[in-house]
């Protein structure tokens, strides 16, 4: 199976099931203009993924990433009041030969993020 290099998945611990339909983004940060630049933008499936960000056959660089989530969006489909309008996650791109995997872990008070598999 073909996966973009970078992916994402959103639990949602509040109804302990997929956070399915959360509008993903991904940016690269340029450090020659100190800002991020857009890279892809997405949606999780129904199993709270998104598996397809990025071409398979996309190759990154080395460098900053950032993963941001809409999960003001998200809550506001289910009228959910959350302290969070939005998660980014800015993480390390160190080997751009393996697959990096950033899975969320959502409520609508906190939220939990590690680097998965």
């Amino acid at each position: 199976m073909s996966r973009s290099p970078i992916t994402c998945h959103v639990l949602d611990a509040r109804q302990g099931r997929p956070g399915q339909n959360v509008g993903v983004r991904l940016e690269k940060f340029d450090s020659d203009q100190a800002s991020f630049t857009q890279l892809a933008e997405g949606t999780t499936d129904s199993d709270g993924r998104c598996t397809s960000l990025l071409s398979p056959a996309t190759k990154l660089d080395k460098g900053i990433y950032k993963m941001t989530f809409k999960t003001g969006e998200y809550f506001a489909a289910s009228n959910v009041e959350t302290f969070y309008p939005v998660v980014e996650i800015t993480f390390q791109l160190k080997s751009p030969d393996e697959h990096y995997h950033v899975p969320l872990l959502l409520s609508p008070w906190s939220y939990t993020t590690y680097r998965g598999s």
